[in-house]
């Protein structure tokens, strides 16, 4: 049976989640917008409870659309609000909405947001080399870093611990601990990522 990082435990999702996803490399905007929104939704809940509603939230916010959600207006907040298939929590759904906004202005002033979060690493995900899941810290100087340069651009529910999250997820940061399988496989790919075009 093939060892995985501590934290993902039996359910069949999480497991997908951790074998496909978790710390694979995201260079595109739609993806990293994704993970943003949802994040922002999981502050104060479990990964595993936003990740059973993936698909509504996808359904919900128009596949993720960030121009669309952009756009949202308070008739949709309110429609929002009725959502049963998402997390329901208005301040949380304003955000997704602020943060939309924020995200274009972000992509207007360094062409994408892929490249404004990457630059913070140079381009090149950070491997790290935990042994257990009691090493991995919940937030670093650099998640604090970026998500002070996150509220300074508009953003919100982007506290350290949930841009370290962020990181995480898309491989900004690779911590899969040592013994588990993805750890070899990620950290070989993440020798051969190209820079973005200058």
């Amino acid at each position: 049976m093939q060892k995985r990082c501590e934290w993902v435990g039996k359910d069949p999702l999480y497991e997908r989640y951790h074998d496909e996803e978790w710390g694979v490399p995201i260079r595109d905007d739609a993806g990293q917008f994704e993970f943003l929104i949802l994040e922002g939704f999981q502050a104060g809940l479990s990964w595993l409870t936003v990740l059973k509603k993936r698909e509504n939230f996808r359904k919900a916010f128009d596949g993720f659309d960030y121009q669309k959600i952009a756009a949202y207006d308070e008739p949709k907040v309110q429609s929002l609000l009725q959502d049963s298939g998402i997390i329901r929590n208005r301040l949380k759904i304003r955000a997704a909405i602020t943060n939309a906004r924020a995200f274009l202005k972000v992509q207007k002033a360094f062409g994408r947001f892929s490249d404004y979060i990457w630059r913070f690493v140079g381009y090149k995900p950070l491997v790290n080399s935990w042994k257990t899941r009691s090493e991995v810290p919940a937030q670093t100087e650099l998640s604090q870093a970026i998500s002070a340069d996150l509220k300074r651009r508009g953003f919100q529910f982007v506290g350290p611990t949930v841009v370290y999250a962020h990181m995480q997820a898309t491989g900004i940061v690779q911590d899969h601990t040592t013994n588990c399988f993805r750890y070899k496989t990620l950290s070989k790919t993440h020798a051969h990522i190209p820079a973005p075009q200058q």
